[in-house]
């Protein structure tokens, strides 16, 4: 057993194995075991790593129960003390595992820490998910910095940095296997999209950091699953956030945020429509209807959380300063409004 586990889950991704893989293969050397959990793919995924990686261990997951569930089902059977939950449309570097270790190797307060995500297709410039670390503002608006939106940054070594940030990205993400399994790892409800938000924020409740690391660099393409313009993802975004809030917002202002929230995302839903976005229209519908008959289950997850407040918070609206503000750029936003 090594010390890092690199984990990839897959699902009907052959063709992202086939050119990704070698790459993670050669970059990784000694450093770490490298693992592919698949999802019951039904494409011959299974039979391509059969027989083009055997020495590759391979999971096999009974059933496509998502990345949550996925990872889940799949770091059970997993020993090792760090943890690389990787995409498996990501081309990684030379050294990209060693920097990451060695800082989290120097404090056992930092529980996850991510890379910086740059675009496979445009190497210049920073990836929608993750780029140079994630934020989150006190109504539940993710972004990173380097992306705002649909507003992403070019790489000039703005963010060549170590610093805390509020999440890591599920794309490329280290974390303690202790830490992981001692605080329920992803949420099997989420499926996929802001579980690793959900779980970063559970960490930084029991008062754990998370980092970004620049001194590792990896390019991902995105959307390997799910297409970028896809209503089932509006779904789940809309769905998993208003469950995000609600786990783990604190009391003081839970209720004020949950109905706002409802209130922007109805206003969102009405600007879909009239943007001809009719599936995402009633995808944002669907995922209300979803958080009002699972709000009982939501509130017992909330009870065993015990939330309170935590830090790197942005405490404005990150969407009107965007939209309304015209604030593109991550610099543009106030130090002192984060705490």
């Amino acid at each position: 057993m090594k010390k890092v586990a690199v984990v990839i889950l897959n699902y009907n991704g052959r063709t992202f194995l086939e050119k990704f893989l070698p790459n993670v293969i050669e970059n990784t050397g000694n450093a770490a075991d490298i693992i592919v959990a698949d999802n019951a793919s039904t494409d011959d995924s299974v039979l391509f790593m059969e027989q083009t990686f055997p020495e590759i261990r391979l999971i096999r997951n009974k059933t496509n129960g998502g990345f949550s569930t996925g990872y889940n089902l799949a770091l059970r059977q997993v020993e090792a003390q760090y943890y690389v939950l990787l995409n498996s449309d990501i081309e990684v570097t030379p050294n990209w595992i060693e920097p990451i270790i060695k800082l989290m190797d120097s404090d056992p307060m930092i529980a996850a820490c991510q890379p910086k995500i740059l675009s496979y297709f445009d190497k210049n410039r920073f990836e929608y998910a993750g780029a140079g670390g994630g934020f989150i503002d006190r109504f539940g608006y993710p972004f990173c910095r380097g992306r705002l939106f649909q507003s992403i940054e070019m790489d000039e070594g703005q963010f060549n940095d170590t610093i805390e940030v509020f999440w890591a990205s599920g794309a490329c993400m280290f974390v303690r296997a202790e830490l992981f399994h001692k605080y329920g790892g992803l949420d099997d409800d989420f499926f996929a999209h802001m579980e690793e938000i959900d779980f970063c924020w559970r960490l930084k409740n029991q008062g754990y950091k998370i980092m970004y690391c620049s001194g590792s660099t990896v390019f991902h393409i995105g959307g390997g699953t799910l297409p970028k313009i896809s209503s089932r993802k509006t779904y789940l975004n809309f769905r998993n956030n208003l469950s995000l809030l609600y786990k783990n917002l604190p009391d003081s202002y839970l209720y004020y945020i949950i109905i706002l929230r409802l209130f922007l995302d109805g206003l969102a839903s009405i600007k879909f429509l009239f943007q001809g976005g009719i599936g995402d229209f009633f995808a944002v519908l669907r995922a209300h209807s979803h958080f009002y008959r699972k709000i009982s289950q939501i509130r017992t997850k909330r009870l065993l959380l015990k939330p309170k407040p935590v830090t790197k918070v942005y405490q404005k609206n990150i969407a009107l300063d965007h939209f309304l503000g015209g604030v593109m750029l991550f610099k543009d936003l106030e130090e002192d409004n984060f705490s």
